[in-house]
């Protein structure tokens, strides 16, 4: 069992094909790699996030096993959670997504709890993982509520598009929604660029503009006020779009390849400002490297 806090986040983003999956599954990774216990919930009824993992729950279903999911969890939040939850890879979990979970929406309509479902789920995990993240479906739904009121940070990955920057002031509007309505402690962690491509002068212009925004916002009382573009940028890179094929992580499909790189190196810097954080809400206390971690295998 886990007795650091738990830091959940939520990963959405409203515009389809932006690498907000990819970057679920390979910053999950990342982190597991590391040696920190770390879920990922897959809220989309595609189950992308679930395939890339390797984890089928249709086929499942239909070779006669349980195939149960984040779609049982969400209606029975008491119930035994873990139960639904695959053990991927070491200090890799997946509570799973399946088609039927688009039936939510419509089951839950009338329950005075619908938006802390998914909430009431993870509490009853126990703080068994450290990171938790939760991919959104690309669309503000029920599903994506649940999501945004059961995380404490929300990251954007998104393309440096002009496009993709017009969707950015709606998806923080979103935010600013459900911190007032359920979720006051919610706020952007900031957005992480995907598919890069750092030679462009478009791609350049965006992300300056980005910069500028986020800046500009620091006096300002709202849920992105600490908010950034996280580095390293996501370089564009074919592996990435190879490995959920194969059911597979970057790192199990191409560990030397550039989008390893960066997704590793993206995480271990979220580690460490994690790792700095409670350092500075207990005073004194000496951060001890996680099981499995590459500090603790050099000490």
């Amino acid at each position: 069992m886990n007795s650091r806090p738990v830091r959940t986040i939520a990963l959405m983003n409203q515009k389809g094909g932006v690498g907000k999956t990819t970057t679920t599954v390979n910053l999950a990774a990342a982190f597991a790699r590391a040696g920190r216990p770390t879920l990922v919930i897959d809220l989309d009824p595609q189950a992308h996030a679930s395939l890339h993992l390797g984890v089928d729950v249709a086929g499942e279903k239909a070779s006669g096993g349980a195939g149960t999911s984040v779609y049982e969890a969400m209606l029975d939040p008491a119930g035994d959670v873990r139960s639904h939850v695959r053990e991927v890879r070491p200090n890799l979990g997946v509570l799973p997504s399946t088609t039927d979970l688009a039936a939510v929406e419509v089951e839950l309509a009338a329950e005075p709890d619908r938006l802390v479902r998914l909430s009431k789920a993870i509490d009853t995990l126990g703080g068994a993982y450290e990171f938790v993240l939760i991919d959104c479906p690309p669309s503000l739904g029920l599903l994506t509520l649940n999501g945004l009121t059961a995380a404490r940070e929300v990251l954007i990955p998104m393309q440096a598009h002009f496009l993709a920057l017009q969707g950015v002031s709606k998806l923080l509007e979103t935010v600013r929604m459900v911190a007032k309505a359920s979720n006051p402690r919610l706020s952007v962690l900031g957005v992480a660029l995907c598919m890069h491509d750092p030679a462009s002068t478009h791609v350049r212009e965006v992300v300056a503009d980005l910069e500028q925004f986020f800046a500009a916002c620091r006096d300002q009382e709202t849920p992105w006020r600490y908010a950034r573009v996280l580095r390293p940028a996501i370089r564009r890179n074919i592996k990435l779009a190879e490995c959920p094929s194969f059911g597979q992580t970057i790192f199990d499909y191409a560990p030397t390849a550039p989008g390893a790189e960066d997704y590793d190196a993206l995480g271990r810097q979220m580690i460490r400002e994690w790792d700095a954080m409670l350092a500075k809400r207990e005073p004194g206390v000496v951060e001890v490297p996680a099981r499995g971690s590459a500090s603790a295998a050099k000490s």
